[in-house]
């Protein structure tokens, strides 16, 4: 289920407490944490992750020793109108994700580029061909939370 980060305030430490910890930021690890695994799809700004992104995963990756992200299962897709789609955030992201210990999957990935010209107004993605590589790249996913359970 899509999680909306809009509850999800700027990352403090300060508050990182049991005590403090904001509740958008509570309930969200809680998703994290009861969740077989967890897809992340993102576009790419600047050749990079987006920072909300980025901010979110510094809120439900601390503290590191309790983090909800270790050793749980992660795949990393996204989409943007460049010709390479999002190939350079997707590698910083598994970086990034490596190093709160989550398992994130093996795969070239999913990096929809052109996607203006995959999605329709409403948001439905009408390339048929990225439709077959997606649904495959989703059974596999699945196939790895099965595996790592």
């Amino acid at each position: 289920m899509p999680v909306p980060l809009d509850a999800i305030p700027l990352y403090n430490g300060d508050v990182d407490t049991d005590q403090l910890r904001p509740a958008g930021v509570v309930k969200l690890k809680q998703d994290v944490a009861d969740a077989d695994g967890v897809l992340i799809v993102s576009p790419e700004y600047n050749h990079s992750v987006p920072g909300v992104l980025q901010n979110t995963i510094d809120w439900i990756s601390r503290p590191g020793t309790r983090s909800v992200l270790v050793g749980k299962p992660v795949a990393i897709i996204g989409a943007s109108p460049g010709a390479i789609g999002t190939a350079r955030a997707q590698q910083q992201l598994k970086l990034v994700m490596m190093s709160t210990l989550a398992l994130v999957m093996a795969h070239t990935g999913v990096v929809v580029g052109q996607a203006g010209e995959k999605f329709d107004a409403s948001g439905a993605l009408m390339h048929e061909p990225t439709r077959l590589f997606l649904a495959k790249f989703l059974a596999d996913f699945e196939q790895w939370i099965a595996r790592l359970k």
